[in-house]
């Protein structure tokens, strides 16, 4: 299993950004994606949204909601997370995780238990500028 993130950068406050996470020789059928992010120098990771790929049932962070959107593509293949109205704080290194769904870990900590998740990507630097 491999994932692999891209669509990082440098943004203004207020700009859009999306990232992806390409599912590399496998698809995300069965799978719960995950968009976890970790500000230089903070020793953890923070969740930021998932979705189950079977229903389609999505969260988000607070610190995100209304401002971000996951989504996964038609082929289930690929997960996008749409950025929007950027603030400085979003400035993190953003990670792309993911497990099989039938492990069936708890809803309520998906989003703030990295250690839930089984592959993750190399992660993709965005940066917000005031």
């Amino acid at each position: 299993v491999q994932l692999v993130e891209s669509g990082g950068g440098l943004v203004q406050t207020g700009g859009s950004l999306t990232l992806s996470c390409a599912a590399s020789g496998f698809t995300f059928d069965d799978y719960i994606i995950a968009w976890y992010r970790q500000v230089l120098g903070k020793n953890r990771r923070d969740g930021v949204s998932y979705v189950i790929s079977n229903d389609g049932t999505t969260d988000y962070a607070d610190s995100v909601k209304g401002r971000f959107t996951i989504s996964i593509g038609d082929a289930k293949d690929m997960v996008y997370l749409q950025m929007s109205n950027l603030k400085v704080e979003d400035t993190a290194v953003y990670y792309c995780a993911a497990v099989r769904a039938y492990e069936k870990p708890p809803v309520r900590s998906l989003l703030n238990l990295p250690t839930l998740y089984d592959d993750w990507g190399q992660g993709t630097q965005v940066t917000v500028s005031s």
